[in-house]
């Protein structure tokens, strides 16, 4: 295992953060705090509770999971489109670096970079309502497994795009209305029987509905199914940057 060459890849990608801090940190933190004030504070103190917990603190683990997933497609889709879109990406495969390790530097970066943007919004949260965490290291687990996940998924997105536009097709498109749909907002129990059926076909509902429970101890959907379906999307997703890497689709051509 070369550490140094996936320190250096790792460590680029993170100091790109750091040249882009409006956008890779402020943006989402600055409209997740908006969300909170519209539906947290405004809308929120007419609501009843939801499961026994304030609307405002409903939904937080909605919000964040919400960042959490564009977030994690983007920084990974952008962080391995950028080379290839310069050229660079020839360099790093005629570098002695194998692909394991390629994976680990664009895609650990990715992850630690959402990663530190939903604490941030967890933070940033307890400014506009209380919360409580009843389970913290369930908590951070998931946390951690879903943006692992969703960062080898953008990884895929950025192999797959072959232009800007592509890039947020997926996270716009797709990702952010599944999130909407997914119970980010409301529990799936309060929509009609018909509409609970549908739901649980969206694979969000599985995201947000564990997260939750690590909070507050409720959940729309079995906790034990939840952690299969994010364990066989990341298997998923393995599987595919694996097809990607002995094929060389869009790397070598």
């Amino acid at each position: 295992m070369n550490l140094y060459a996936i320190k250096a890849i790792y460590l680029f990608e993170l100091a790109r953060t750091w040249r882009t801090l409006l956008q890779s940190i402020a943006t989402p933190v600055i409209s997740t705090s908006l969300y909170f004030v519209v539906f947290g504070s405004a809308i929120g103190a007419s609501m009843t509770q939801v499961h026994g917990v304030s609307y405002g603190a409903f939904i937080i683990p909605g919000l964040i999971m919400l960042a959490l997933l564009t977030e994690s497609i983007s920084n990974a889709s952008f962080g391995i489109y950028m080379p290839k879109y310069s050229g660079s990406i020839y360099e790093i495969l005629s570098a002695p670096v194998s692909y394991l390790e390629i994976l680990i530097g664009y895609v650990g970066a990715a992850a630690t970079k959402s990663v530190i943007l939903g604490i941030i919004i967890l933070l940033t949260a307890r400014l506009f309502v209380d919360f409580e965490i009843q389970h913290p290291l369930w908590m951070a687990a998931f946390l951690v497994l879903t943006a692992l996940t969703f960062s080898l998924f953008g990884f895929i997105i950025g192999v797959w795009a072959d232009g800007w536009e592509k890039l947020q097709i997926v996270p716009a498109l797709i990702v952010t209305p599944l999130t909407f749909l997914g119970g980010a907002f409301y529990s799936i129990s309060m929509l009609p029987p018909a509409w609970q059926t549908v739901t649980l076909f969206n694979p969000v509902v599985y995201l947000i509905s564990a997260f939750r429970w690590s909070f507050y101890g409720v959940s729309d959907v079995n906790v034990g199914v939840s952690l299969a379906m994010v364990l066989g999307f990341l298997a998923l997703c393995i599987a595919l940057v694996g097809w990607i890497f002995r094929t060389g689709y869009r790397l070598k051509s």
